[in-house]
């Protein structure tokens, strides 16, 4: 018989406060408590942490205080990402997450979902499906990116967003539900060389 972490991770339903998945919590509560904790100037230490909480990492990223999230070792980063102020991501499923990727303040990354009926969900059974966010991706602040979603390479998710549908790569999208507003251009590009030329 499958363990619940076994179902978690395979998108069935499972039950979350089993001895495994609570002790699993709670060594990634001790993880982020004492990066949270950290002074500003102790960027090397937080890395550390960062390193051991995750599944991965790319050599550069950054990470601002304060942070949360529930496993931590089903999070993967490139390189060169960014997370503003107050992300929190709910990482029951696996979060996979490209290269160049900058997070605005307050943006909620979720997993995890709880059964429709009340019937099913009173029995503490939830679900988790996975997210993945591509390489170049710029989400604005106070985003919320649902289960099952993936934002396509160079899109741009407007601040206040509500994902709940994959978004196509080289778009910009916002809105709640968040939805495809155009896409981006070339004029685009050289738009802000027009306003402000180089030396």
């Amino acid at each position: 018989m499958p363990s619940e972490k076994e179902n978690m991770l395979s998108g069935k339903l499972y039950k979350s406060f089993g001895e495994e998945l609570t002790a699993e919590r709670q060594c990634a509560i001790e993880l982020v408590f004492d990066f949270n904790g950290l002074r500003p100037a102790e960027t090397i230490a937080r890395h550390e942490i960062i390193k051991k909480l995750f599944g991965k990492t790319g050599n550069i990223f950054f990470i601002e205080p304060p942070f949360r999230c529930d496993y931590g070792y089903n999070i993967e980063i490139g390189e060169n990402f960014y997370a503003n102020y107050n992300c929190i991501i709910l990482d029951c499923a696996k979060v996979m997450i490209g290269n160049n990727v900058f997070i605005g303040p307050n943006v909620s990354i979720f997993t995890a979902g709880h059964p429709i009926h009340a019937a099913i969900r009173n029995q503490e059974l939830e679900y988790a499906f996975p997210i993945t966010i591509g390489n170049n991706v710029w989400i604005g602040g106070n985003t919320v990116i649902n289960p099952d979603v993936s934002l396509g390479d160079n899109s741009v998710i407007g601040s206040g967003s509500v994902v709940t549908k994959n978004i196509p790569a080289n778009t910009i999208a916002a809105g709640n539900p968040c939805r495809v507003l155009r896409q981006i251009t070339e004029e685009d590009r050289l738009y802000y060389f027009k306003k402000n030329p180089l030396e």
